[in-house]
């Protein structure tokens, strides 16, 4: 089978794309054949060696993927082959099959294409998470989205409002805001123009937003705890931009706000069933038609230098998808 290789930490671009052999499923585990992954940010992480995560050398990255039963191990119950399944991974999902444990697998809904499945688990279920178990979210609640037109910032935006909270969209840049209001955001700001604290207060009637969801990172993160309202919780998911920021703890004290960490591989762990019930409302959300997963990026597995580049240069609107159809 063809597979991308990591021989060395790096660069993305020092990824091989090369003959791999096929593994067989352990007890437990079922072979997909891959039809199509998700490309993420913390894969570029994970290339360079500085991803919590830290494979032995070789690996194949690539943590989710959508595909085909094609193999199942011993003892497995749950799939059986020519099953469509969903299914995340530490490493491996960007080759033409890998396994998973059964227990990491939920079954394709109905109106999914294998694009879109491949880019569902990581943004969908991180977002689910946050929103649901993390920031407990309530009908009638703002919501302030940063990085909003990114892969996780448009799933966090399609759930909140089928959740019934009143989203605002904040990115760099004005198309960006107009594909995060296509997606169904109410209001928009454009941090590269605007100032990102005293917008907030000014669309919130002062009130400030009741929930941050931060997926970047860096000098916005302050700014963005500036606009909380009282009682707010501000969500850590991730570092787009690059440094860690460092927040005066004062704002929480004064805010009454809440910091909340949001480590959604982690918790898939300590929580299995708690998770796939997750999938279970958010594949009955799409195909109830409450949303649609969007895919804007769809590459061939041979050109992954320019699908790692769409993530990496912060220009991915939506999913990018690597696929072996």
């Amino acid at each position: 089978m063809k597979a991308l290789i990591c021989n060395e930490f790096g660069p993305t671009d020092n990824l091989v794309l090369a003959e791999a052999e096929v593994p067989t499923p352990a007890k437990g585990e079922v072979l997909i054949d891959t039809k199509a992954a998700g490309v993420n940010f913390p894969d570029v992480l994970t290339v360079q060696g500085k991803y919590q995560f830290k494979p032995e050398l070789p690996f194949i990255p690539g943590a989710e993927v959508c595909g085909v039963v094609s193999a199942i191990g011993e003892g497995v119950t749950s799939r059986q082959v020519g099953d469509k399944v969903i299914a995340t991974l530490q490493i491996g999902a960007f080759s033409e099959q890998c396994v998973v444990n059964e227990h990491a697998t939920v079954a394709l809904g109905e109106t999914m294409s294998f694009e879109q499945g491949a880019g569902f688990a990581i943004t969908y279920g991180t977002s689910y998470y946050a929103l649901k178990q993390r920031a407990n979210i309530q009908p009638g609640e703002t919501l302030l989205v940063l990085g909003a037109a990114g892969g996780v910032g448009i799933a966090t935006i399609q759930i909140a409002k089928a959740m019934g909270a009143k989203v605002i969209a904040a990115a760099s840049s004005e198309e960006k805001l107009d594909f995060a209001c296509e997606a169904g955001a109410d209001l928009r700001i454009n941090y590269t123009s605007e100032n990102l604290k005293e917008k907030v207060k000014e669309l919130t009637g002062g009130k400030g937003a009741d929930v941050i969801y931060d997926p970047v990172g860096g000098d916005l993160s302050e700014q963005a705890f500036r606009s909380i309202a009282w009682d707010g919780r501000f969500l850590v998911i991730g570092f787009a931009s690059g440094p860690i920021p460092a927040i005066p703890l004062n704002l929480a004290l004064l805010k009454g706000a809440s910091m909340i960490g949001v480590f959604w591989g982690a918790w898939v762990a300590r929580a299995p069933m708690e998770s796939r019930n997750n999938f279970d409302e958010l594949i009955a959300m799409v195909d109830n038609g409450e949303f649609t997963p969007l895919v804007t990026e769809v590459y061939p597995l041979n050109d992954f230098k320019a699908a790692f580049a769409s993530i990496t240069e912060r220009r991915a609107k939506g999913k990018v998808i690597l696929s072996n159809s």
